[in-house]
């Protein structure tokens, strides 16, 4: 089968935004054995777009559209591709009553241009969008198979992994069963893992191995198609103990909604121990982020936000004498921070965050320097430096993430 990808959006050509989609799109056709030879970005304008399709489907089996879904005037790929194939747009019952659902809880009335995205062209197989409005789409006219999809990435994404490839692998694989496993790293980045595990890239057949960049992460997808289940997983099972073997010490969990945070949570909760935190340079986002999280009261109470020095003391009952000499960037102020935290509480375990977000230097110490603390009961407190790359939410929030991945590495040596 042979492929073809078509970015739409005027945002895209002007570099607005750049084009992550069609790479992902692209690594999962790879993952899948589909070929593809051209990719295409075209702006939001109806006869462009219609000229674009004709060029992809005389040289691909399978043209696959992103973007264009959404209810503005200038979301014309689904009016645009059905006009091309000759089909009205039909209204999809399941995606209308969504739509209504979402007005209701809005207490918005639909407009004309929200309602065309619960349509799709006459005869189309409908792909669910699980976190947004815009209903995708697979149809065939003159044996090229066309697939719409939304463009926003947290809709993209699912509508992929979840309705998309599993068609085409049924497609690919009439008399097999297409088995996956999604495996999530941090503190390594996309080419350092695909170093690591390069020869089994170079060599796949069956299973494959595909990596994805995510948010300060990585995360690494290993298919094999079999007969059955209990098939499918004999030939994954030794690839993930040799990707284990080489990169397991970057591995927090499994799964493509999973999150490090939850990660965390859930390891709390199954050693019953709460957790607090002092902040400085993230400025609350660590306990945000835990906020995110449902259910997490259940080993979370509460925290601390100390950005000014005077803070810090006041709140943490630190020592001044060590603020002063050591400095608000150090070692010692970190496990100073997270024992304050510690015994101003009746947590568990406390972590502690404090550095230079930047773009300027504190102390002497340039943008990115950061030092995370992390202190347990009965036991002496420990603080790692790291230096982030990146802006200043950059540096952020890599710190978040690095201290969430210390936490765990913590809990489970506790363990």
């Amino acid at each position: 089968m042979e492929a073809e990808i078509i970015a739409v959006g005027t945002e895209i050509l002007m570099g607005q935004i750049v084009n992550t989609n069609a790479s992902y799109m692209a690594k999962q056709l790879t993952a899948l054995g589909i070929t593809s030879h051209y990719q295409q970005v075209v702006g939001d304008n109806g006869e462009r777009l219609d000229k674009v399709i004709s060029v992809a489907e005389d040289r691909a089996d399978l043209v696959i559209l992103i973007g264009g879904l959404g209810p503005t005037e200038d979301d014309l790929t689904k009016q645009t591709l059905a006009q091309h194939i000759g089909k009205p747009l039909v209204v999809n019952f399941d995606a209308i009553q969504k739509l209504i659902a979402w007005g209701e809880q809005q207490q918005k009335e639909l407009t004309p241009n929200n309602r065309v995205q619960a349509m799709l062209p006459l005869d189309a197989e409908p792909l669910k969008n699980a976190v947004g409005l815009a209903v995708g789409a697979m149809t065939t006219f003159n044996n090229t198979q066309f697939v719409l999809l939304p463009g926003p990435p947290k809709e993209f994404e699912p509508m992929v992994q979840n309705e998309l490839v599993p068609r085409l692998a049924a497609q690919l694989h009439s008399d097999a069963i297409i088995q996956s496993r999604v495996l999530r790293f941090f503190g390594i980045g996309e080419s350092a893992l695909v170093t690591q595990l390069k020869d089994l890239i170079d060599n796949q057949t069956n299973p494959t191995l595909a990596t994805y960049i995510k948010d300060y992460e990585v995360t690494l997808r290993i298919t094999a198609s079999a007969g059955d289940e209990a098939a499918a997983n004999a030939l994954l099972d030794p690839l993930e103990a040799e990707i284990m073997h080489r990169v397991g010490q970057y591995f927090y969990g499994y799964g493509d909604s999973t999150e490090l945070v939850d990660v965390v949570v859930n390891e709390l909760k199954r050693q019953q121990l709460h957790v607090t935190a002092a902040e400085s340079l993230t400025a609350g986002a660590f306990q945000a982020t835990l906020g995110d999280v449902s259910g997490v009261s259940a080993v979370f109470d509460g925290g601390f936000v100390t950005y000014a020095p005077a803070t810090k003391a006041s709140f943490l009952k630190l020592d001044q004498a060590t603020l002063e000499q050591q400095g608000i960037v150090s070692e010692a102020t970190a496990k100073q921070m997270a024992t304050g935290a510690l015994t101003q509480t009746d947590a568990d375990i406390a972590i502690s965050f404090t550095g230079v977000a930047g773009p300027d230097e504190l102390e002497g110490q340039p943008a990115g320097t950061v030092w995370i603390g992390i202190a347990m009961r009965n036991q002496e407190p420990t603080a790692t430096l790291y230096h982030f790359p990146g802006s200043r939410h950059d540096v952020r929030y890599r710190a978040v993430k690095t201290g969430l991945f210390d936490l765990l590495k913590q809990l489970k040596e506790k363990h």
